[in-house]
């Protein structure tokens, strides 16, 4: 039932004749039916339903005029933000009071940290997008690039992992990065592989690569029921001159 909710409010939320209704004519069903509509539009069940209804840009991060929703404190010092290093990068770990679970009766999400210079900043996720539910977090330097924090179930992807997954549990690395590359790219990522590398912390493994084009660095792992992408990009200028920054970021994601 809800599944044919979703495909006719998508239908009809897109139909040109739609966009002609103004507030005064509906009636009371219709009205009541563009209700359900953004009941079910929100639910975070669409995303285990299988429908890929977003762009590859609004799944990384929104364009200019999207509808954004702050999470956390975005203005002064960032929760979870350590202060400057003696080379002037800063420590992020995610506080565990931060909410998002991406489903009921999932369990609280485990933390993870990484690293930026002093001038990357939390940036708001959209909420104009359903990947937006599994964009945990955004990062942004007007001068290097941006990343970003996806926290997908696994169960999206398989139903026999259990509730410690780890990430050769998924599959290797050619099987991870084609199966997820497009969850971050939004296309598929044939011959888009420039490189790939398996590295080990602590008893985890973490698969990175890079992809071009578009300019872009991943790092996969796995923890609890969840596949964390935590992904490096920047246009081709800022990939020039900050390649360096870019990478060491993308390689100091860690699961904590």
């Amino acid at each position: 039932m809800e599944t044919a909710l979703l495909r006719y409010c998508v239908n009809f939320s897109s139909h040109p004749y739609h966009k002609k209704i103004s507030a005064h004519h509906r009636v009371d069903g219709e009205t009541q039916r563009d209700e359900r509509c953004a009941t079910a539009l929100s639910r975070r069940s669409v995303l285990a339903s299988g429908f890929s209804l977003v762009s590859s840009t609004s799944l990384m991060f929104p364009g200019e005029g999207l509808a954004v929703v702050k999470q956390g404190l975005l203005a002064g010092r960032v929760p979870g933000l350590s202060e400057p290093d003696d080379e002037g990068w800063r420590t992020y770990r995610r506080p565990d009071e931060k909410s998002g679970g991406h489903g009921v009766g999932w369990s609280p999400i485990i933390p993870y940290s990484f690293s930026v210079p002093q001038d990357w900043n939390e940036v708001p996720v959209s909420i104009a997008d359903l990947g937006g539910t599994e964009i945990d977090l955004r990062f942004a330097s007007p001068k290097e690039g941006r990343l970003s924090v996806i926290v997908a179930p696994v169960l999206r992807f398989a139903d026999n992992l259990g509730d410690d997954v780890k990430i050769e549990n998924i599959g290797p690395p050619a099987k991870v990065i084609n199966a997820f590359g497009p969850e971050v790219i939004g296309e598929n990522v044939e011959g888009k592989v420039l490189s790939s590398n398996v590295s080990e912390h602590e008893g985890r493994l973490y698969y990175q690569f890079e992809l071009e084009p578009p300019h872009v660095l991943i790092t996969a792992t796995a923890a609890g029921n969840r596949l964390y992408l935590f992904s490096v990009t920047g246009n081709g200028l800022q990939w020039k001159r900050h390649y360096k920054d870019l990478k060491r970021i993308a390689s100091s994601f860690r699961i904590v």
